[in-house]
């Protein structure tokens, strides 16, 4: 049994629950068929990942990597409880300690002149990638990018694609913006 709140809650690297703890499977995967998902899944999409990092920071002296994901709106109802707006748009960079300042600050700017509402840090400070990746003090920059309506919660579709098509046009633009500095 391991000490870490994320897995026992269910949130591991092959997560049982989503939002609201609602379960994913019908009931536990086996040991063969999680080993099999880390070996033919997990690993080979990290290796590629840091790959990439690796490749860009030796082109452009340092890299960005975006990590999108839907969230869960239960997450974020309460904080328009609180007199605030509910935000559509929250950018993890945990802290200051995934990316620079900079990057986060153009990112966010971004999604305001969309009209967008945008927190950081809160509820989703950044996960597993942003952890792992980012390192800005070596030029290695990561945020982790949850947007509000990705998802279609009423249906089995978990994420909808024609919204991460527009999520992309509107980030579309921000490498020029940086490269022009």
């Amino acid at each position: 049994q391991t000490h870490n709140p994320r897995i026992n809650s269910g949130l591991g690297v092959i997560p049982r629950v989503v939002a609201g703890s609602r379960a994913i499977y019908r009931g536990k995967i086996s040991y063969a068929e999680a080993a099999e998902r880390i070996e033919t899944i997990w690993r080979p999409y990290h290796s590629r990942l840091a790959a990439l990092m690796a490749e860009t920071e030796a082109l452009f002296g340092e890299s960005i990597l975006i990590d999108m994901h839907s969230m869960p709106r239960e997450a974020i109802e309460s904080m328009a409880g609180r007199g605030r707006q509910r935000p559509e748009i929250v950018l993890g960079d945990r802290f200051g300690a995934a990316a620079g300042a900079e990057i986060v600050d153009q990112i966010e700017a971004a999604f305001r002149d969309e009209g967008l509402t945008v927190v950081r840090n809160t509820p989703f400070a950044g996960a597993y990638v942003a952890q792992a990746y980012g390192r800005p003090s070596a030029g290695r920059h990561a945020v982790q990018i949850s947007k509000d309506g990705w998802s279609d919660w009423k249906s089995d579709v978990y994420v909808d694609p024609d919204a991460t098509t527009a999520v992309w046009g509107e980030l579309e633009e921000l490498p020029a913006e940086w490269y022009r500095q």
